[in-house]
């Protein structure tokens, strides 16, 4: 489920296209992150780099020069050494670079100062993200400096830098067939790992063990890392948003939250579901278990071309807000409790985001000062949310200490829309019935 190399070359001449004439873009790749001493974090490529260039390699420059005589894509990476793939494993190095990578040109990425200046000079602007690598910010502004100081001679200094990230996340926000089918693959590997953590629950085990049927299931099925630090929250945790501890003992009677999905290819998927740990639903969890599956379902009813971005969320919020009251946990009328943002307590969060390469991707969501229009080809999550304090003495004791969110990823199409997480279980009952199949297969196996 990889990035043909020919979509890259599409990207890479439909960015070019938007460029003004007389114009350069530069992209480095990510940074190396040392870890402690001399262990370094897991490299991941940088989202933009890796989006017009498919190059997995640290220490990497790309260059794209339109209209350029002796080809518009050059690379500076790494060369071929024997030595270091001996200890760190394969470099692509200039051969490659051409022939597996697409490059119309490639350079060792040592001699990046004595080349890369000499392609920007007498170009009108440059095309970079500046602030998103402070070290090659500085590189950059210093081989500006430098045909600045060279001006008297003749060398033509770029009049104006140009956010590259304006027009590239642009073009990110609409995902073509190919990526849709990398991000339903990575879906499909999240469902089964969040339907194997439902099967695997008993009270009495540790959220870590249930981290761990995920990331088994993640890496069997080829991913090589989840696309976030995965939420495993069980009882009055699943009222911290973004707890990611996940240490505590699994109580019988807790809901236990997990928001987790895995990264393919440089894809994010992310899925949030909440189940009972002795499987069966309490009736105050269920009750407000139900609420957030209705407002999800209302979410995605909204969720089609020519309808905007906020829609989902409004859509939510009145599920919630109404659910709420006829529980009695909030008091007055629906519009009014609407307007002042009485449900903000239990929901404060937004319905979504847009989804992609980075698991909160880029892409502007107002246009104008406008919500954005949906149009096929964005994929956004849905995710609404009841969490109830257990410090909450403004509510019966009964609903304390209960969070539930229900998370999926949905692609716009031209009808609708699809959810491409849609095979793990989120009804009540089909949870209840997934955990007793399960409990009963476990006991006859024994």
């Amino acid at each position: 489920m990889r990035i043909s190399k020919s979509e890259y070359a599409r990207r890479r001449k439909a960015l070019m296209e938007q460029m003004e004439p007389n114009s350069i873009a530069v992209l480095p790749a990510a940074q190396v992150y040392i870890r402690n001493r001399d262990v370094e974090h897991n490299y991941r490529q940088d989202s933009d780099f890796q989006y017009l260039t498919g190059f997995p390699e640290p220490e990497a420059v790309a260059v794209l020069i339109p209209g350029r005589e002796h080809g518009e894509y050059v690379l500076f990476c790494r060369e071929k050494d024997k030595e270091r793939e001996l200890w760190d494993g394969y470099r692509a190095g200039q051969e490659d670079a051409i022939s597996e990578y697409g490059a119309d040109d490639a350079f060792p990425i040592s001699d990046v100062d004595d080349i890369l200046p000499g392609l920007i000079e007498g170009r009108e602007r440059v095309y970079y993200a500046m602030g998103a690598n402070q070290e090659f910010d500085l590189r950059l502004t210093n081989w500006i400096k430098t045909i600045r100081s060279k001006a008297r001679l003749g060398a033509q200094p770029p009049n104006e830098f140009v956010a590259l990230d304006h027009l590239l996340h642009d073009m990110r926000l609409y995902k073509s067939a190919a990526e849709i089918k990398v991000m339903q693959a990575a879906a499909d590997i999240s469902a089964q790992a969040h339907t194997r953590a439902m099967q695997s629950c008993e009270p009495g085990q540790y959220e870590y063990q249930l981290e761990a049927e995920l990331q088994h299931c993640f890496m069997r099925n080829g991913s090589r890392s989840p696309a976030y630090a995965s939420i495993v929250a069980a009882g009055r945790n699943a009222c911290i948003l973004h707890y990611t501890e996940n240490t505590s003992q699994i109580r019988d009677g807790d809901l236990v939250l997990i928001d987790a999905g895995c990264e393919l290819d440089c894809y994010a998927s992310d899925i949030t579901r909440t189940f009972p740990a002795n499987g069966r639903f309490s009736p105050e969890q269920r009750a407000v278990y139900d609420i957030v599956l209705a407002a999800q379902a209302a979410a995605i009813e909204v969720i089609a071309p020519g309808r905007h971005w906020n829609e989902s969320h409004e859509a939510t919020v009145r599920v919630i807000t109404e659910g709420l009251r006829d529980l009695g946990l909030l008091q007055g009328e629906v519009d009014e409790l609407i307007t002042s943002e009485a449900y903000r307590p239990f929901y404060m969060h937004r319905a979504g985001h847009w989804l992609g390469m980075d698991v909160h991707d880029v892409g502007d969501y107002r246009i104008g000062g406008e919500w954005r229009v949906l149009e096929p080809g964005m994929v956004m999550t849905v995710e609404p949310g009841i969490y109830i304090a257990p410090d909450n003495t403004n509510v019966p004791k009964k609903w304390r200490g209960i969070g539930v969110r229900i998370e999926d990823d949905v692609v716009v199409t031209r009808a609708g829309c699809d959810v491409l997480s849609a095979s793990v279980p989120k009804d009540a009952d089909a949870i209840e019935a997934l955990m007793a199949e399960a409990r009963e297969t476990s006991g006859a196996a024994a």
